[in-house]
């Protein structure tokens, strides 16, 4: 996890919230780097994730948390963590290898059957995140990387969006625990299903941390900016949400963030 994003968020694993509904958004550059974030914080924090890794492999995720500090590996053995990796789950389907593995149907079934029904998907997470006698993990925690995928596969975007409620209802209101989603935006695409999903999310998340390429280009200093958005209109319908903008630079092992224009190379 990143440090100075805890502070700017005020977060901390000693102390995370709960009943949480966390967008992340990202617009011309990759902002893959707020997911292994929030991945590595809440397994420091001792919840109990379950990851829908739609976008990368187990590997990859486990390279990137080992250099912030985590196993993913020895999460899973100690049963913190359930992972599904959606690349492998898909190839599986199409060869008909998963029910063959598992004898279970794939939390993915909807790419092989001519609805886009999702409910497979969400009964995967309901089990894996409901806590057995034996748990005692903090909280549960649901992570989506990226929900844009699910529209690439086939579903359709008000099966998502019917998805995401059902994950709320369950794991942020009935088992007080959080939700972190990205999807990918391009306002000036023509892509109106995935842009439909980006703002009904933006509508209904209680955090928006949305990050943006520079607009003049590439900058080996600065590469991008992101925007905090705190949902306070949510809870207090009188007052304006929250607005914070930073410019940030990946790094090996952390992310910095400045406010605009300070970069240590301009100063």
């Amino acid at each position: 996890m990143f440090t100075e994003l805890n502070e700017l968020l005020d977060a901390s694993p000693q102390r995370p919230e709960t009943g949480k509904f966390t967008l992340l958004r990202d617009t011309r550059t990759d902002g893959s780097f707020l997911v292994h974030h929030f991945l590595s914080f809440y397994l420091r924090a001792g919840c109990k994730v379950c990851f829908v890794a739609l976008l990368q492999s187990f590997s990859h995720y486990n390279i990137v948390a080992q250099k912030l500090g985590v196993s993913l590996t020895a999460a899973k053995e100690r049963g913190q963590l359930v992972f599904l990796e959606g690349l492998k789950s898909c190839l599986d389907l199409l060869f008909g290898e998963e029910e063959k593995q598992s004898g279970q149907p794939s939390p993915l079934q909807f790419i092989s059957e001519s609805t886009s029904d999702l409910k497979a998907l969400f009964d995967f997470v309901r089990t894996s995140l409901t806590p057995a006698g034996s748990d005692s993990w903090k909280g549960p925690v649901l992570l989506v990387d990226d929900l844009s995928v699910l529209l690439s596969l086939g579903a359709t975007p008000v099966a998502v969006l019917d998805f995401i409620h059902y994950c709320r209802v369950t794991v942020c209101y009935q088992l007080k625990g959080n939700i972190v989603v990205l999807v990918h935006s391009n306002e000036d695409s023509e892509d109106e299903e995935n842009e439909l999903i980006v703002n009904s999310l933006c509508h209904h998340s209680d955090l928006i941390l949305w990050v943006e390429g520079l607009a003049t280009g590439f900058c080996k200093d600065v590469h991008g900016q992101i925007k905090i958005i705190k949902r306070v209109s949510l809870e207090l319908t009188a007052e304006q949400d929250l607005v914070q903008i930073y410019q940030y630079k990946i790094q090996d092992k952390n992310v910095t963030f400045f406010a605009r224009g300070l970069s240590a190379a301009v100063l």
